[in-house]
């Protein structure tokens, strides 16, 4: 049984409003939510689920990237999701966003052909980690992708370092799979192939690590 809690924005509802600041700020989001939409590559026949969206950053960037594709969030967080809802309507984008944690797919309504997900792993206990990924595996149809950007493995003594500030918000329990790399260990476990880390991009919180896999 998975627990139903979540964990807020920044670790604290009171941070809610800074998030996106904060984000922007701390993790050189420009460089690679870039290279994470290049490395999406969205088409006007996809259906892109977007599993624990948050304010929508990424969704919102999908649809501007290519405004045929067919785009979907899935949050816990009513506060983050009435956000990501704002932000869809001042992009004048068409996001679908629907209430559900990273373990309900099934909340969002659609048989996506890829599922995204980007600096949710780290923060969910290692349980929630696995009935994530198992979830995006089950979700999606045959030959879809999965595509994740978050902290990963943490190689360099640096880069560890910076990761602290992370794991001192939320958690060290939660973070530290992802710092000693078990994410491509998980996906594996869920049944996904080709399985590959493409970009891992030095932060001031931490490398974010980008990776892709298929469900055959």
């Amino acid at each position: 049984m998975f627990d139903r809690a979540y964990v807020p924005a920044l670790g604290d509802r009171r941070l809610t409003p800074f998030y996106d600041a904060t984000v922007s700020l701390m993790t050189c989001e420009r460089t690679w939510r870039r290279a994470f939409i290049k490395q999406i590559d969205p088409t006007p026949r996809d259906v892109i689920l977007d599993v624990g969206c948050g304010t929508g950053t990424l969704a919102v960037m999908l649809k501007q990237a290519c405004p045929g594709a067919s785009i979907y969030g899935i949050d816990p967080d009513p506060e983050v999701l009435s956000r990501a809802e704002l932000k869809a309507r001042d992009a004048d984008v068409l996001v679908h966003f629907a209430k559900g944690f990273a373990q309900d797919t099934a909340a969002a309504r659609v048989r996506p052909n890829k599922v995204v997900s980007s600096l949710v792993l780290h923060q969910v206990p290692s349980l929630a980690k696995r009935g994530a990924i198992l979830s995006a595996f089950a979700a999606l149809r045959p030959g879809g992708e999965f595509h994740v950007a978050d902290y990963g493995e943490q190689k360099s003594p640096l880069m560890r370092f910076a990761f602290r500030q992370v794991q001192a918000l939320d958690g060290f329990a939660n973070t530290q799979p992802n710092a000693d790399g078990i994410l491509p260990a998980l996906m594996a476990e869920a049944g996904f192939t080709d399985i590959r880390t493409n970009v891992v991009i030095p932060t001031p919180t931490g490398a974010i690590s980008l990776y892709s896999a298929r469900r055959t």
